[in-house]
């Protein structure tokens, strides 16, 4: 599924966002700008699709991304050509990472996470090749806690999205998954709690565009 919309992916996010994901994206740099400003610090973004977060990531320290999605990391390798930023990337399962134990300072993962086929095993492959003080952060669609805006959320991303997202990518049934995806994800406590049962520290976590996103923090 995410293959076949690979070609049009980025453009779909943009449009169906209001360029919303590029300031998503660019908040989670700034909370995690402390970890990138280590001039030794190591940092890779798991499920990276087509590199918007990698490359934002790379703009201030070089970074690696993966991502199981062959398509999609063909074309995260353009933008890497182009001279983007000084990032590479490679094809792995997030919940098997080929990464040695203790090997990164920052880990990341942007509208990726919930597709993980187990969630307790991504994290707690996330907390293995952290060093201890290293940061994951995961940014991921959440419910909105407002009633009034949960409502208009509902309704855009269930009757507007997939028709939209049909039109620009050819393929609705992908643009249909999201929302139903996103409601079987757990809300932002819950996640939290996760986070805290595999052993992260410091966890906290912000809503983001009232609700429609979270950004969550913990330290291994």
């Amino acid at each position: 599924m995410f293959g076949r919309i690979a070609p049009r992916y980025d453009l779909a996010n943009h449009l169906l966002s209001y360029n919303m994901d590029r300031l998503w994206r660019a908040h989670t740099v700034r909370r995690v700008r402390h970890i990138l400003d280590r001039p030794d610090a190591r940092v890779l973004d798991i499920c990276c699709g087509t590199g918007d977060l990698l490359l934002a990531l790379a703009r201030r320290r070089p970074a690696l991304g993966s991502d199981f999605c062959h398509p999609m990391l063909t074309a995260a390798r353009e933008k890497i050509a182009r001279g983007a930023a000084p990032a590479a990337v490679f094809e792995s399962d997030a919940l098997r990472l080929p990464v040695r134990g203790g090997a990164l300072d920052l880990i990341t993962v942007a509208f990726g996470f919930r597709n993980l086929a187990n969630y307790e095993e991504g994290l707690r492959e996330m907390h293995r090749v952290l060093r201890p003080g290293g940061v994951a952060a995961i940014l991921e669609f959440s419910q909105p806690p407002g009633r009034v805006f949960r409502t208009v959320y509902d309704f855009y991303s269930r009757r507007i999205l997939p028709r939209i997202g049909g039109v620009l990518t050819g393929n609705p049934d992908a643009y249909a998954y999201l929302p139903e995806s996103v409601k079987k994800f757990p809300g932002a406590p819950e996640l939290a709690a996760l986070m805290r049962a595999a052993r992260f520290s410091e966890v906290k976590w912000e809503y983001l565009t009232f609700g429609a996103v979270a950004l969550h923090l913990g330290v291994r």
